[in-house]
């Protein structure tokens, strides 16, 4: 793969396409711990300012021979670069899907274990992840009007996503990024983010839409969800009415409350609650 680099035209006051690396680098030495997120596996996360703005920055410096075949170990594809969240965030896009913004972007190297890489986002200012927005809806019930319309935003993305051959991996409510002014407006801004471990292929294979939606049904059931929310839920999914979704999807949502229920099983050592 040949080297890639992209530069908004508002950061190129800031940095040269060639210079991104170098650029990137000076930034993440700089960073205050505050403002470092993660700094792991040869990938560091961290917000910092430009031209008045505020950023996220993904720097991707090479996990390593050794990182690369634990996870093909594990049967785990490794995330050796910014690469898959650079294509994942363009094809969305292109779907109308909301998501992160890209300010800059580059990938220098063939070896995938020492592939250099990085990603500049917008950073989401003022908005609130679904996971905190949701947290209280089990003992103060939200109106049904905000419930449905937080649903099928929700259902759109799972379904444009996935009929688009992506599957997310990390698919939860801490990962939806809700802009709280667009509840006054006609349409619902939910930002997908944290995409770098995103799959693109011509269809996603059963076993990663399972997972994908088992890990959405699964973050979600300690706010307050109904089997009236499940359903709609589904029915806005398939596209389909409730009852042709229930015959003709039915191995479909069987595996995906079986593998949230043992998802939810496993990181909380109880049951959830009841619908």
């Amino acid at each position: 793969m040949a080297d890639e680099f992209f530069v908004r035209p508002d950061l190129l006051g800031e940095v040269q396409p060639e210079q991104l690396l170098s650029w990137a680098r000076r930034i993440a030495q700089r960073a205050e711990p505050a403002e470092i997120y993660r700094s792991k596996e040869g990938r560091k996360t961290l917000r910092f300012r430009a031209v008045d703005r505020s950023f996220f920055l993904k720097l991707h410096s090479g996990i390593g021979w050794r990182e690369v075949f634990k996870n093909l170990l594990q049967f785990r594809l490794p995330v050796t670069s910014a690469s898959n969240e650079y294509r994942a965030i363009r094809e969305l896009e292109a779907l109308g899907v909301d998501t992160l913004s890209v300010a800059a972007y580059a990938r220098v190297g063939f070896n995938p274990a020492r592939v250099q890489s990085l990603l500049v986002t917008d950073d989401l200012v003022g908005t609130v992840s679904l996971e905190d927005f949701c947290e209280n809806w089990s003992r103060v019930a939200p109106s049904p009007v905000l419930r449905w319309r937080i649903i099928c935003s929700l259902a759109a993305t799972s379904r444009a996503m996935h009929s688009a051959g992506i599957n997310h991996r990390d698919y939860y409510l801490c990962h939806f990024h809700l802009d709280p002014a667009s509840l006054q407006q006609a349409r619902l801004r939910c930002h997908l983010i944290d995409l770098h471990r995103a799959q693109i292929r011509k269809a996603v294979p059963r076993r990663w839409r399972v997972k994908d939606l088992a890990g959405l049904y699964f973050s979600a059931m300690d706010c307050g969800i109904t089997r009236r929310d499940l359903l709609r839920f589904m029915r806005a999914y398939s596209g389909e009415g409730l009852r042709d979704t229930l015959r003709s999807q039915r191995r479909l949502w069987t595996a995906v409350q079986v593998r949230a229920l043992k998802l939810y099983r496993q990181e909380y050592g109880r049951e959830p609650p009841a619908l």
